[in-house]
């Protein structure tokens, strides 16, 4: 079972793109503090790269801003690759399948966005 829920804070403002093929995406970063911290030690925070596709991609770039909170749900994608210096490099990234607000933002676009819910089409979904 590949599930992951996250809630932290955007860290940039974050940005639709579409591929050559026309899908929308959008990948940005999320600042998640850790939930232990030693005593005397200043806050530990984790900042996970997270994926959005399609529908969820546009609402995202439509709703949210930097450092707003957002609740994240999907799975987690690893990989690697070797860098130019031949050293093998891995990565880590999270594909949304569900993104939630978590707090209230003082604008017009949260009240639009709360009569909009965004419920994902089958196109959306990553399994038949």
């Amino acid at each position: 079972m590949n599930i992951i829920a996250l809630v932290g804070r955007l860290t940039a403002d974050p940005e639709l793109k579409h591929t050559q093929s026309g899908v929308a995406v959008s990948r940005f970063t999320i600042a998640v503090d850790r939930a232990y911290t030693k005593q005397g030690e200043e806050k530990q925070v984790d900042f996970i790269n997270v994926v959005a596709w399609r529908n969820s991609a546009e609402f995202l770039c439509k709703y949210f801003s930097k450092g707003q909170r957002i609740g994240v749900v999907g799975s987690v994608r690893t990989g690697s690759y070797m860098d130019e210096n031949g050293i093998k490099r891995y990565t880590f990234e999270v594909y949304a399948d569900r993104l939630e607000f978590v707090e209230r933002k003082d604008n017009s676009s949260l009240s639009a966005a709360q009569d909009e819910e965004y419920v994902p089409h089958d196109e959306d979904l990553p399994f038949d």
